[in-house]
């Protein structure tokens, strides 16, 4: 029996991965600002700090995986929110918990978004990001707007990954990606009921190749595929988990 850690544990993707890991017989330590084992606001980092601190006690001899969740959408009334739990909570938890993971030769599976790759994003602001300027990125996002500053947030974190993935991996622990498209969450909800971009999101949904949109459950069955050994020799990799959209959108990248 494994012991894994997910940030956002109460609702959405989180929510799906949580569910799946316990039904494999697994421990979770679910951290949400709401209904978790541990509960914390994580776009503060004294608050993250604590939440690394209480899960070193709790999992002293090492965690199998991690899958830090939590995220902040577009439509955020307090867009300052987006890169502080999109990008900095994230990293925290994973420079934090490694020690323990490395313990377990466990796993990270990060969540990114097909939306990361579908524009140009404010590289200033990427770039305040990868280096971990909070003030930086904060002033930059009343710039960029809440659509950048998401997408962007999302980039960032990927490419983040993608730099730190050799440093990682000789810890003996393995981070990738997933990359959802529009999953039916509370975050998308939230959008849907939005006059400003009801019909909008209507129309992305209605493009989706395979005809639907996508379910937490088909993020959180990603995710388990990640964690899991017969991904053993997967590293550094973003799995798009989108129905497609990332080959209609970029058919010449890969």
């Amino acid at each position: 029996m494994g012991l894994y850690v997910v940030t956002g544990s109460a609702s959405g993707i989180g929510q799906a991965v949580a569910k799946q890991i316990r039904a494999e017989g697994h421990k979770v330590i679910g951290v949400d600002i709401r209904d978790a084992d541990i509960i914390a606001d994580l776009s503060d980092a004294v608050n993250c700090e604590s939440v690394i601190a209480r899960i070193r006690e709790l999992a002293a001899d090492g965690i199998d995986g991690l899958v830090p969740c939590a995220g902040v959408g577009p439509e955020c009334p307090r867009p300052e929110l987006i890169p502080l739990v999109n990008f900095f909570a994230v990293v925290a938890l994973v420079n934090g918990l490694l020690p323990l993971l490395e313990k377990k030769r466990g796993a990270i599976v990060l969540i990114s978004s097909n939306s990361s790759r579908m524009r140009e994003y404010d590289e200033d602001y990427i770039q305040a990001l990868l280096s971990e300027d909070r003030e930086q990125a904060l002033q930059l996002v009343e710039t960029v707007g809440g659509q950048g500053a998401y997408g962007g947030s999302k980039q960032a974190l990927t490419r983040w990954m993608r730099k730190t993935n050799a440093a990682v991996a000789a810890c003996g622990v393995r981070m990738n990606a997933i990359a959802p498209g529009y999953t039916e969450t509370g975050m998308t909800a939230s959008g849907k009921s939005d006059p400003r971009f009801s019909d909008a999101l209507q129309q992305f949904v209605d493009s989706i190749p395979i005809g639907r949109p996508g379910m937490p459950e088909d993020q959180a069955d990603a995710v388990l595929f990640l964690l899991g050994d017969k991904a053993g020799f997967i590293s550094g990799s973003v799995l798009f988990v989108d129905g497609g959209h990332d080959a209609v959108f970029r058919p010449d990248s890969y």
